[in-house]
């Protein structure tokens, strides 16, 4: 069906049914006449022998035979356009003579023909038998020298066989018709074969008549021969044909310059936008379908010496987007030769700012080396130490847990501890109190029974006897069970031993119980006391002390020198007992006391195991010195905190300015006790201080069988 690539493209898309009635209306097509009728009729056209009144009634018909020759060129099937073009009925040539003689009067239009002026009839011959006198061809360079030695090949046998005037007449009766168009459509028809296309691009000045139909005054003819001209331009060697088709023009338009009428039709016809969207499409094709940019940058100086720059920036906002787009391109591909040198000695300049910022770079890339060189190193070293550290840090974090869980289970004990001691504190005066209201009502119910069976000076000497906790200790007698007497009073020396030959034990009889009363016994020196509580005379029946025989004892051991060995310090000779009685009531006559009575006993027992004044005592406090005060001793202390009312007594003394002197030495103690700062938490943390290592050792097996036990 001899179809274009893209019409095959389509025709393959169809369904085959769609096809196949296709190609059943390419059989039934019937063709209307042989290409011989139509050459027969283009060639009678050509005869100059035909009289003038005879050829005008044949070129009525010129258009009618071109536009059937057209449609059967357009729509008969390739073998009718082969046999149209083949040798022996050379339709191409006969189409382009025809066109040739159909626009030849318009060529001499320009020397005046109409008006019958033989001279440029003879002229316009004269010249065109000349026109192989031009410059020689080794004048110019090669692209120009072919096209202009075609050029003039091709006008010499075209001009060579000009018509006389009669045809020249006739042609100008045909040049009135379309007959120039339909010639064109007809070429073109050709063209979209590619068989036709090759035979157009080889034929001797085809293409010349072609570019000289510019010529012609319908836009619609000159814009199909600029549609043409491009198409031949795009393809390989078709733009040296076209340049040499318009250097053809210039020689026979008389141009002073290449293209130049292209650019007077372009100034023109600017009502046409039709034919200035292909002339404009052909400039571009023209101009920038060139590789060498030399030969490109001269053919746009040709266009631009024509005005074309500046009839383009008048055009630029023209309402028609085809035309547009084909200015805009043409702007876009034009080369600024000015700019380029501009940018080719910027761009020296760069280049050789590019060598020294690139040596530059060079010396900063060894540094920057060598930095990273050393960088690495210090990293490497860094993560050395922070592995170290990670181990040490999970190191601690083990410790830190480990002695946290100790610490937590330490508070733990500590606050169970203090709310024991607490607790223990609450009990003690309940205690103390009941101790003495028992040893109070035991001293009452001795005294009477003892007035009733005893001698007075038996009765005075039990009276006068030391308390248990004062005298020297010694194994309880074998009586039945007796609660040791109450607390001394502060500062009450002990009574004078016992007379020889004194009465044997009394034995007391209190209601159903038999309590034996053991004669107490007098030493020469003041005794260390045990920090004991006394058994309760219902608890001492099945021990040990309801056995025992002090008299026996004392027979058994040397009173004397175990007294002299563990006396009291700062104690001379043994005191008369009156003495000690007489000098125990002026004593006790002149000290004043604020604290009870039972308090300041046992605080006095507790400040004589120290051995210490009152102001190292309160100063060892201050400092949390445990070397001076032992944490024994700190404990003990902590019983003897000053109560609110207590306090407040001591105050009130002082605010009165009575003298410390006649004060207790422990009431002067408490008083400096008092003053202490936070002397509460100071000795609580004493205490935590002293007992700490102990705490922790006795802790520390639970912990790590506990660890053990989770683990």
């Amino acid at each position: 069906m001899n179809l274009p690539p893209d019409k095959a493209r389509l025709l393959r898309q169809y369904d085959n049914e769609k096809k196949w009635d296709l190609i059943c209306d390419q059989e039934r097509f019937q063709v209307k006449n042989p290409p011989h009728t139509y050459i027969q009729k283009l060639q009678s056209f050509l005869d100059p022998s035909v009289t003038r009144k005879k050829f005008r009634r044949r070129v009525q018909e010129s258009t009618k035979v071109l536009r059937e020759l057209e449609i059967s060129l357009r729509t008969n099937h390739i073998g009718w356009v082969r046999e149209f073009l083949n040798d022996e009925n050379k339709g191409l040539d006969v189409l382009v003579d025809y066109l040739s003689f159909a626009q030849c009067s318009v060529m001499f239009d320009f020397e005046a023909l109409e008006s019958g002026d033989d001279g440029a009839f003879d002229k316009l011959r004269s010249w065109s038998r000349s026109i192989e006198d031009l410059q020689p061809p080794s004048a110019l360079s090669a692209p120009f020298t072919n096209s202009l030695a075609r050029s003039a090949r091709q006008s010499v046998l075209r001009y060579s066989t000009l018509p006389g005037r009669r045809a020249l007449k006739n042609s100008r009766l045909v040049s009135q018709k379309d007959d120039v168009h339909v010639c064109i459509l007809c070429l073109r028809a050709i063209m979209n074969y590619q068989y036709g296309f090759n035979l157009v691009m080889s034929h001797p000045h085809a293409v010349n008549e072609i570019a000289l139909s510019l010529n012609n005054k319908n836009p619609r003819t000159k814009a199909l021969v600029l549609e043409l001209l491009a198409a031949v331009c795009l393809v390989r060697g078709g733009h040296e044909i076209i340049l040499a088709a318009f250097d053809n023009f210039k020689e026979v338009c008389k141009e002073l310059h290449r293209f130049e009428k292209l650019m007077e039709y372009f100034r023109n016809e600017d009502s046409n936008i039709d034919f200035m969207v292909a002339c404009m499409q052909f400039i571009n094709i023209v101009v920038h379908s060139v590789e060498d940019m030399n030969f490109r940058v001269h053919l746009q100086y040709e266009f631009t010496k024509l005005g074309l720059e500046e009839f383009l920036q008048k055009s630029r906002h023209t309402e028609s987007e085809k035309l547009q787009v084909q200015i805009q391109a043409y702007l876009d591909n034009v080369f600024d030769v000015g700019g380029l040198l501009e940018d080719a000695e910027t761009k020296n300049v760069a280049l050789e700012k590019v060598e020294e910022l690139e040596e530059h770079v060079s010396h900063l890339t060894e540094k920057l080396l060598d930095l990273e060189n050393e960088n690495m190193m210090r990293v490497a070293e860094l993560e050395k130490q922070l592995l170290q550290r990670e181990k040490e840090l999970e190191s601690v974090k083990e410790t830190y847990e480990n002695t946290s869980h100790q610490v937590h289970t330490l508070r733990r004990l500590i606050k169970e501890k203090e709310e024991a001691f607490q607790r223990r504190c609450h009990l003690e005066p309940s205690a103390r109190g009941l101790e003495s209201m028992g040893s109070e009502a035991l001293a009452r119910v001795g005294s009477a029974e003892l007035n009733e069976g005893m001698p007075h000076s038996d009765l005075d000497l039990l009276t006068l006897a030391p308390p248990a906790e004062e005298a020297l200790p010694l194994p309880p007698p074998p009586a039945p069970p007796l609660p040791p007497p109450p607390p001394p009073l502060p500062d009450k020396c002990p009574p004078a031993p016992p007379l020889p030959g004194a009465a044997p034990s009394v034995v007391l009889t209190v209601g159903l119980s038999a309590i034996r009363i053991k004669k107490p016994i007098k030493t020469k020196f003041r005794l260390p006391v045990f920090n004991w509580t006394a058994l309760k005379p219902n608890q001492i029946s099945g021990t040990v002390f309801s056995e025992l025989d002090d008299e026996k004892i004392l027979e058994d051991l040397d009173l004397d020198k175990f007294e002299e060995l563990f006396k009291t310090k700062a104690q001379g000779p043994a005191l008369d007992l009156i003495c000690s009685k007489n000098k125990t009531a002026q004593k006790a006559a002149s000290k004043v006391t604020l604290l009870e009575a039972n308090r300041a006993k046992n605080l006095a027992i507790t400040l004589r195991k120290a051995g210490r004044s009152a102001e190292e005592i309160c100063r060892a406090i201050h400092t949390f010195d445990l070397q001076t005060l032992p944490v024994d001793f700190v404990e003990c202390l902590m019983r003897f905190l000053p109560t609110e009312a207590e306090v407040k007594l001591l105050r009130q003394y002082e605010r009165e300015r009575q003298p410390l002197e006649e004060l207790t030495a422990e009431d002067r103690f408490m008083l400096l006790f008092s003053k202490v700062e936070r002397l509460t938490q100071r000795m609580a943390g004493m205490a935590f201080l002293g007992n700490f290592q102990d705490n922790l050792q006795m802790l520390t097996p639970q912990l790590n069988s506990q660890e053990i036990f989770l683990g």
